[in-house]
């Protein structure tokens, strides 16, 4: 051994220690180095074991090899090595840089395993709270922030308040407003939630935050998260989150405005994608399966929207993705742009000389509208937005805002993969991972590269990046008195036979149905031939009715109406002191009914109509009360007196056979 040493102190020092620190160097580069790769799961197997052993296997050669040299003095072999050793170890350090960056930034859209929720105690901004003020509060022990928080945060400030339960949150917020109530709980993102509704627009100006409680918990939305992985097909939920702020908070909460559902086959590289309009009347399957829009459901959480698109759609939703719309700006700008077809304004053009003119990111007018002539053509990241919100210079509403989404959505899926350099990506990873929040896992998401890898293989090979059938709900305008928020809200049904062919067409992607094969083709030369949509077109069965006003009516309208619809009928015949009496229709005809007008027709089981029996005493001054002016509820005039009764009873009063022939029109 000493002699070993002795001949090794013999040779060049430089080079003996030029040797001495590349072994250490290298050993711990490519610690770090393997490190990066034994995370990228999934990806190219076998390649990065056959790296791993590669490197290995030259350090040791390396330092056997030229261990010998320095004692033997061969000093050019040494350099030689050397110098590969120091491209390998450049090799090590950019490549564990640049894999940590794509790996950190994957990672960082999971999201987090706790978080902190958030419940407020809030009322009218001129509402005085004290001990003996009443407070309102969602019964569901399952809801977090309306209850089980709020019962925390009512025993933490050692509240005396008492408690009123609602079964919904519509009812409690409109006492609150009417006064019933004098404060609530709520989430902590409530001005979110609320503020697209049109009575509560201006809900974080009406109202005050008397108290509030935070808490970090288990996240509720991860409990979701399915098994499967990119190498069978998968089903996406994107829900929009319409921030005003870049970047996107782990906890942020979101209207629903914007539900967009995916379905994707890796094997044959297909996607169908659906966007379902915010007012879509459909049952809310976390509030007892009670009728409200869609949007409605984000109210109760993340589970709540999946829940209720799974069971409208009849898909089984395996991820969401939460998708702040604010980030589509950064996003589309790191990509260089997206392509798409504008299409021209059909409400309101003539205003801005045909162009389709929006909001800017931060929501303001004025010098910062974003304005866009129609046409196919090159979008920035403003425009590219203002394109997706707008929904007021368009005829169809909320439903061409959807399909204008759809082809945002479809341009971005288009363009991502074509990054020309390693900035590039970095841009659009960083844009990615500050925008979007899913409940994939990053061993989930990181299965996708092999689809990535074929989508890149298409675009060399000029083919599509990606077939994308893009479905369209056919809906109609449903107004709907709703008794809960006491009021009729403007929501839209949609066509039974529509909604089933898009369910079809999202099996057929998943493999779930086999797709119709269709054996015959015509077309004729005077007529353009146009590719159809999934779900579009016109349709006849409607998914949803509204009791119509019997008010004024015959009896037999009613009865026959009901009888179609399976719905009780009952009948009742009133006087001037009845609560349902109504003075302004004639003796014989139906003067009030039990249900609201207006109200969604498979929530009546039974119906009672009100017949008017008799008249009071005519008054000198005519009522200036429309006898259809109610929602079932009667416009009695409580100030006839008994002696007018039995006047107008004398004067008007029929038999019986003549009340039954004026009923059944005879």
């Amino acid at each position: 051994m000493n002699r070993f040493i002795r001949k090794l102190k013999k040779s060049s020092r430089v080079l003996r220690y030029i040797y001495y620190v590349i072994c250490i160097v290298y050993i711990i580069s490519l610690f770090f180095f393997i490190k990066s790769l034994l995370s990228l799961t999934g990806i190219e197997t076998i390649l990065r074991i056959v790296f791993i052993v590669f490197f290995i296997l030259y350090i040791v050669i390396y330092a056997f090899w030229n261990l010998l040299n320095l004692l033997r003095r061969k000093y050019k072999a040494l350099i030689a090595t050397s110098v590969v050793s120091i491209i390998f170890i450049a090799i090590f350090c950019i490549g564990s840089y640049y894999i940590n960056m794509v790996y950190n930034n994957i990672d960082s859209i999971t999201e987090n395993d706790r978080l902190v929720y958030t419940t407020y105690l809030i009322a009218l901004k001129d509402t005085d709270f004290d001990n003996d003020s009443s407070i309102g509060m969602l019964d569901d022990e399952s809801e977090i922030e309306w209850n089980v928080l709020a019962k925390t945060l009512y025993s933490e400030e050692k509240l005396v308040n008492s408690i009123t339960d609602y079964s919904d949150y519509n009812s409690m917020l409109r006492d609150l407003y009417d006064g019933d109530i004098d404060a609530i709980f709520v989430p902590g993102g409530y001005v979110t939630l609320f503020s697209n509704e049109e009575q509560y627009a201006n809900i974080a100006s009406e109202t005050k935050i008397l108290y509030e409680y935070s808490e970090e918990m288990e996240n509720q939305d991860l409990i979701l998260s399915s098994n499967k992985d990119f190498n069978e097909p998968l089903t996406f939920l994107l829900m929009g989150v319409d921030s005003e702020t870049s970047g996107l908070n782990a906890n942020a909460a979101f209207n629903g405005d914007t539900l967009m559902l995916i379905t994707f086959n890796p094997k044959t590289l297909t996607a169908t994608m659906v966007s379902i309009p915010r007012d879509t009347y459909v049952p809310i399957t976390c509030n007892n399966n009670r009728y409200a829009k869609i949007n409605s459901s984000a109210a109760y959480g993340t589970s709540c929207v999946i829940d209720t698109v799974s069971s409208f759609l009849d898909v089984e939703i395996d991820y969401y993705v939460k998708i702040n719309f604010k980030g589509v700006v950064e996003l589309v700008d790191a990509i260089g742009g997206v392509e798409v077809d504008v299409e021209a304004p059909t409400y309101g053009a003539d205003k801005y000389d045909g162009m389709m003119c929006e909001q800017n990111s931060d929501r303001l007018f004025g010098d910062h509208l974003v304005c866009i002539e129609p046409g196919l053509q090159t979008l920035n990241g403003e425009q590219a937005l203002a394109y997706a919100r707008n929904r007021h210079m368009y005829i169809g509403g909320d439903l061409d805002r959807v399909r204008h989404q759809q082809q945002v959505v479809e341009a971005i899926a288009s363009k991502a993969l074509q990054f020309s350099s390693i900035n590039d990506l970095q841009n659009i990873l960083n844009a990615i991972s500050n925008n979007i929040a899913t409940n994939m896992s990053t061993n989930t998401i990181l299965s996708g590269y092999n689809v990535i890898k074929n989508m890149v293989s298409n675009v060399i090979s000029g083919e599509d990046l990606l077939n994308i059938n893009k479905a369209y709900l056919e809906t109609y305008s449903l107004p709907v008195y709703v008794p809960s928020m006491g009021t009729t809200t403007s929501a839209q049904g949609y066509y039974v036979d529509s909604l089933e062919d898009i369910r079809h067409e999202l099996k057929v992607t998943l493999g779930l149905e086999e797709e119709e094969v269709i054996k015959t083709f015509s077309f004729s030369v005077n007529e353009p031939y146009e590719i159809t949509s999934p779900g579009s077109g016109l349709r006849s069965e409607q998914s949803s009715s509204t009791l119509p006003n019997f008010i004024g009516s015959t009896v037999s309208v009613a009865e026959e109406y009901c009888l179609e619809h399976g719905i009780d009928f009952n009948i009742e015949y009133v006087d001037p002191d009845s609560e349902h009496y109504n003075p302004n229709v004639a003796v014989g005809l139906i003067g009030d009914q039990s249900e609201f007008i207006g109200v969604l027709l498979s929530t009546v089981d039974n119906l009672t109509v009100y017949v008017v029996n008799s008249h009071a005493a005519t008054s000198d001054e005519p009522s200036d009360t429309d006898p259809s002016d109610n929602n079932g509820e009667s416009n009695l005039d409580d100030e006839n007196t008994d002696d007018e009764t039995e006047e107008n009873n004398e004067d008007e009063g029929l038999t019986e056979d003549e009340l039954t022939d004026i009923i059944l029109g005879n």
